[in-house]
């Protein structure tokens, strides 16, 4: 028998999404520890913009009038993640959302709103384009955490620009930080920071604790009902990733610097299996000059060309799916990296690119940097970046043609609700025809792994036999995506992470 330092119902590594079944875990009377590797809680939800969950059908959104059904939404989701994944977890997903918001608000320590964003398969049967399946946190003012502010991770321009910590949370920040002020509440939750898992104990085949290394010291949990790995996915390994086959590199993700993997090593060493490993939630990355490449989105003009100065991909295509395509012509030698964004000076000379998530710094330094060009002429342009002139002049002559047909006839820009999102409902296309003539280099960053352990509706991990491995369950990206190989909407990997910690807790509470 395994001599212990500490014993719990619960065990739950990682404070970003699973903090959802550490609230439920208490809030259904289990005692619980939740473990975060780092010197913050919060994981990559607290770098999230919008927070959003897509639940479709929940009670926020009934409230709002929505007219969608749970049956439209399970077609669209069908319809575009395939049978990659079981269609039972499928199902369990987009049913459960609704459930979850009206769990949470039933305490008063949480609030939702809908915020309209069109599902990112505008063609897609029964995809809706008005966004009623969006639900995010309201704003919370941070002086409510108390104690506890100082703990919540980021947001982003805080933790990479040392930009002042905000008064109102809002977006991801406000649902992590409504989790940790309604945990906080229960004399039988515990929150732990710097204090990584590192090993999962098992007997008689079923997990039954773990090791974790609390402040540098090994620290022995028993938790009698059960482990919830929710600790986020690789990216910050690139020999993990490289291992995997993930494309890019640890520099250019979204993700927290704990995010390493060492929950899903654990769960590989006790017999998990896995699904995904070579897979993330991939977007478009403006460049910036410490050499990383952001998360960007929210284009009011330019176009992308790659090596040949060529235009290669509809730039407002839903950020996953513009990542992935270009990533497909990275891999045939179609593009390469850097390609760069094509603008003129309608808005100066800072790139048309209204959402970096990481705030652009001062203009010099890309400049500096060899990032960001200007010429007056798009054959002196050409030559500041390196691509062939006479294409590139003849790519920029051929937009501005479709610019002022209306339509984009060689990639679709526009075709799809989303693409028109950021543009009033209108073709997202503006003409290139203002010098001085812009060129922004931009690279592959994305939001996260979402390769991980395979698990059944209740969020329990299965083993290579397709068997639960009594005592432990995955959630967020820990978890084998339940979208598989796409990015249905806007909320999904929050949404996915929520619910299945929630959903983990409950079996743990009758099992």
């Amino acid at each position: 028998m395994h001599t212990w330092n500490e014993e719990v119902d619960v065990l739950v590594a990682g404070s970003g999404g699973g903090l959802a079944g550490a609230y439920t875990a208490a809030r259904e009377g289990l005692s619980v520890a939740v473990v975060e590797a780092t010197d913050k809680f919060g994981g990559t939800t607290a770098y999230s913009g919008g927070g959003g969950m897509w639940f479709p059908c929940n009670p926020v959104l009934k409230r709002a009038g929505t007219d969608d059904t749970i049956d439209d939404a399970l077609t669209y989701f069908h319809a575009v993640v395939g049978d990659r994944t079981p269609k039972a977890l499928q199902d369990t997903y987009v049913r459960g959302g609704a459930e979850v918001i009206e769990y949470l608000e039933q305490d008063w320590n949480f609030a939702f709103e809908m915020l309209p964003w069109p599902d990112y398969f505008g063609k897609a049967p029964k995809a809706r384009l008005d966004g009623q399946r969006h639900t995010m946190p309201t704003p919370l003012p941070a002086a409510e955490l108390g104690e506890l502010r100082q703990s919540l991770r980021g947001p982003l321009d805080t933790d990479r620009l040392g930009a002042p910590l905000p008064d109102v949370l809002i977006g991801g920040q406000a649902l992590i930080g409504r989790f940790l002020k309604a945990i906080s509440q229960f004399p039988n939750a515990t929150l732990h920071l710097n204090s990584p898992l590192t090993e999962l104990v098992i007997e008689a085949g079923a997990v039954v604790g773990a090791i974790v290394e609390r402040d540098g010291q090994r620290v022995a949990i028993r938790a009698r009902k059960g482990v919830l790995l929710a600790a986020g996915g690789f990216e910050q390994n690139d020999e993990l990733r490289q291992r995997y086959g993930v494309p890019g590199a640890a520099r250019d993700t979204m993700g927290p610097w704990g995010n390493q993997g060492r929950a899903h090593l654990a769960g590989i060493a006790a017999g998990a299996d896995t699904d995904l490993m070579d897979q993330a939630w991939w977007s478009p990355g403006l460049t910036h000059p410490d050499g990383r490449s952001a998360f960007a989105l929210w284009f009011t003009g330019g176009i992308f060309v790659n090596q040949d100065g060529k235009r290669f991909v509809n730039e407002s295509a839903p950020y996953d799916r513009l990542g992935r395509n270009i990533i497909a012509q990275l891999n045939d030698g179609t593009a390469t990296l850097p390609y760069w964004m094509i603008y003129d000076d309608k808005e100066g000379e800072v790139p048309p690119v209204k959402a970096t998530n990481v705030s652009m710094v001062e203009t010099e330094k890309y400049v500096a940097a060899g990032l960001w060009h200007t010429a007056d002429t798009l054959a002196e342009l050409a030559e500041k970046i390196g691509v062939p002139a006479e294409n590139l002049i003849a790519t920029v002559e051929r937009f501005n043609k479709m610019v002022a047909d209306g339509v984009d006839t060689d990639f679709g820009r526009g075709d799809e609700a989303y693409d028109r999102a950021f543009s009033n409902g209108e073709p997202p296309l503006v003409s290139i025809d203002q010098g001085p003539f812009h060129a922004a280099a931009f690279g592959i960053s994305d939001l996260g792994t979402k390769g991980g352990l395979r698990t059944d509706t209740a969020a329990r991990v299965l083993d290579k036999d397709g068997n639960p491995i009594r005592g432990l369950y995955a959630a967020g990206n820990t978890m084998a995506a339940v979208s598989g190989t796409v990015y249905p909407g806007g909320g999904n990997p929050i949404g996915a992470s929520v619910l299945f910690s929630h959903l983990a807790a409950l079996d743990m509470a009758v099992s």
